[in-house]
């Protein structure tokens, strides 16, 4: 089974927009953990408009399940995730202003920058992941770097499914073969929704890991978080 790790950015954002600590992230957290879901997702940025930095470490004794850290690894993100040591973290090619995460890494042209990221967090016990695009050479690319995964960006298989182009899971497919034939693990993440996720997760072999926030946390305002983390579980089997 593809396990579902829960974004949980958008929580924090509501909370910011009040102050105050509610919705209380950690509470949520442990909620979506008790829930099913296998892993939280967190994404701080330097400017904290959403996810704190003091979140991430407030997060670390109560996930149980698998706590993947999101980022681009600036000096004071390399420094949080070297404190907290969590299951994986991810590495993400945000500028400081983006809004969200919009292209993954160029792993052929910041391939010696990766490689010293990545060596430095895997002597310290924790699983990379490197956010790329679907395009096989970045695949390879990433193989270069000694990353212990992948996770393909897929804002552009949503967008196209949603349009009923289902070819669009093509490059998808060819990129999560590669990965296999190399010996990288697949995730996946980005504008994954209960509407695409079933046929993406029939499609991609050996998908590990779906990081879904934005969605989930739009459809759980009219299902009910419950129910939605056992819809995402039950399309994931």
């Amino acid at each position: 089974m593809t396990k579902l790790s829960v974004n949980i950015n958008k929580v924090a954002t509501l909370r910011n927009s009040r102050g105050g600590n509610v919705p209380n992230v950690v509470a949520f957290a442990k909620d979506v953990q008790g829930f099913g879901a296998q892993g939280i997702t967190i994404h701080p940025r330097p400017d904290e408009r959403h996810i704190k930095y003091q979140d991430a470490y407030d997060l670390k004794p109560e996930v149980y399940t698998e706590y993947n850290i999101e980022g681009n690894p600036i000096d004071t993100f390399t420094q949080m995730v070297l404190d907290i040591k969590p299951t994986q973290v991810t590495l993400v090619p945000d500028a400081v202003d983006a809004l969200t995460s919009n292209a993954g890494w160029d792993t052929i042209k910041h391939k010696d920058f990766l490689i010293e990221k990545i060596q430095e967090f895997k002597q310290n016990g924790i699983r990379t992941s490197i956010f790329v695009d679907p395009d096989v050479k970045q695949i390879e690319g990433a193989k270069a770097t000694g990353a212990d995964r992948i996770e393909l960006y897929t804002e552009s298989y949503a967008h196209d499914y949603a349009q009923g182009n289902k070819k669009a899971i093509a490059p998808f497919i060819a990129c999560a073969e590669l990965a296999n034939q190399l010996g990288l693990g697949v995730n996946a993440g980005h504008d994954l929704s209960l509407e695409n996720i079933k046929f993406f997760k029939e499609n991609i072999p050996g998908l590990l890991e779906v990081s879904i926030g934005h969605a989930l946390i739009s459809e759980s305002l009219y299902l009910g978080v419950e129910n939605v983390i056992q819809m995402y579980l039950n399309k994931l089997k």
